[in-house]
């Protein structure tokens, strides 16, 4: 069941999202040759909890963490260690959550370590605009299908893979709730979008193939080919007036 969310909802959900806009600006002062994924953890953890909300990833299935931290070609949910260090020329997927008064925001981001080839840079630049691709066709009357073939045609047409394993999702009293939004699919498909409905739109893209697979501890899903993956994701409230970015801070 998709769940429409009031007013009053969406105002808690924006404020998790000011935070997490907050932080995704904190990651790229963190992120630089030497620092630890660890390192990055518990800055980001500290920082949330001084601002009065709550880690949302933190517990949650047993994650062990704040942040999921995926170097090069871990897709998402990589785990911090004091023993990931970042070098130059890495790229590091950042993804994580807060809660806000019971209600949950969600975002991600990918940066790179010092400078990166031309074609890393490209996957970078594709995976964030297929996302703003995304956002726009978050309106009242558009269907899913609508968001998971602007992700997919973008980053197709740059020669990108676009991940099936994992999709974005609703969101709201529950980290995922319905309706999941694939990253691929056809346009004119799936629910139609409502005003009050919120979703976590989030494209997973790789310089190769779109398999992946699951390393032994259980969380960090790493590309088959082993090429780069880049992830950037966004909390976006569908109003009347059109999509409302929740998790970016003005400007």
């Amino acid at each position: 069941m998709i769940l429409l969310k009031s007013s009053r909802e969406i105002e808690h959900m924006r404020a998790a999202g000011r935070i997490l806009g907050e932080v995704k600006a904190r990651l790229k002062a963190l992120v630089r040759p030497g620092a630890s994924t660890k390192d990055i953890d518990e800055d980001i953890e500290a920082f949330i909890v001084g601002k009065g909300a709550a880690p949302a990833f933190k517990g949650y299935r047993g994650y062990p963490a704040t942040v999921c931290a995926s170097i090069n070609d871990e897709v998402v949910h990589g785990i911090p260690s004091a023993k990931r260090k970042l070098k130059d020329g890495d790229i590091i997927g950042l993804d994580l959550g807060c809660i806000v008064e019971g209600y949950y925001g969600d975002c991600a981001i990918t940066l790179p370590v010092g400078p990166v080839p031309e074609r890393v840079q490209e996957l970078l630049d594709v995976t964030r605009e297929s996302l703003d691709k995304a956002i726009v066709q978050c309106r009242a009357g558009s269907r899913i299908g609508d968001i998971s073939y602007a992700v997919q045609a973008h980053c197709e047409s740059h020669g990108f893979g676009v991940v099936r394993a994992f999709v974005g999702h609703g969101i709201g009293r529950a980290l995922h709730e319905e309706p999941q939004v694939p990253n691929f699919g056809e346009a004119g498909r799936g629910p139609v979008l409502k005003a009050g409905m919120v979703l976590a739109i989030e494209p997973m893209v790789t310089m190769g193939s779109w398999e992946v697979r699951v390393l032994e501890d259980g969380w960090t899903a790493v590309t088959v080919d082993g090429s780069l993956a880049a992830h950037f994701e966004d909390t976006i409230a569908i109003t009347a007036n059109g999509p409302e970015v929740l998790t970016r801070t003005a400007g």
